[in-house]
């Protein structure tokens, strides 16, 4: 199967300004009560759903695998860049991080209580969106729980960036912004039913709103 452009792109980018992105970022989440209170949130969820494994799909440096195995869920990292895997093993060596992609994970159905995707839809374009969350949908158990993070855009909330430079690399990035009622309609339409949705303004060096989504696959005999 030939390989999207933009999963081309998004491994060549972040390959190329990995160390420079962790240095700059190795923890997002140390100054961000509101994103750090959704995640402990989802944590409590997915400890219910099974005994069975979360996925962090684009994981880039690992801090978000590591907080949730903190909070006691077995957790797990993919990302799409080698780079980014390497960075993260050796800065959480005591946890497993994988290279994939989250448009066609390599795992069995019905094999995760929970997926966290944070800041790693927003590279994935519009049409491969609904693909992208059939996918969620059939690795997770019945009963588990997707948390999604990703920018507003300006305005009606939605929009492009390509960014053609970063950390005075030269890369070929694509950013798409949505709505959070955009998503919420793409995962019921994958059968994930959303459940809550937060949207915090921007902070600090932070120019969009910040949404946060969670959802859920029916229970079994739901």
């Amino acid at each position: 199967m030939t390989e999207p452009d933009f999963i081309q792109a998004a491994r060549s980018s972040y390959d190329t300004i990995a160390k420079e992105y962790t240095d700059r970022y190795p923890d997002h989440l140390a100054d961000r009560p509101v994103d750090r209170a959704m995640i402990t949130a989802f944590a409590e969820l997915a400890g219910r759903a099974a005994p069975a494994p979360v996925a962090d799909l684009g994981s880039g440096p690992g801090f978000v695998t590591a907080r949730l195995h903190d909070l006691g869920v077995p957790a797990f990292g993919v990302d799409v860049s080698p780079r980014m895997v390497a960075l993260a093993r050796e800065a959480h060596p005591h946890l497993r991080f994988h290279i994939g992609s989250m448009t066609s994970l390599d795992l069995p159905d019905g094999t995760l209580s929970g997926i966290v995707a944070l800041y790693s839809i927003i590279h994935v374009p519009d049409e491969h969106l609904p693909a992208t969350f059939a996918e969620f949908h059939r690795t997770l158990v019945p009963g588990g729980h997707v948390l999604l993070g990703f920018q507003c855009g300006d305005g009606d909330g939605t929009g492009h960036l390509r960014l053609t430079e970063r950390f005075g690399h030269g890369i070929g990035l694509d950013y798409h912004w949505r709505t959070p009622e955009a998503v919420s309609g793409l995962l019921a339409g994958a059968g994930l039913r959303p459940c809550a949705t937060t949207v915090r303004e921007p902070s600090d060096e932070e120019k969009r709103p910040r949404a946060y989504v969670l959802a859920r696959k029916a229970p079994a005999g739901g």
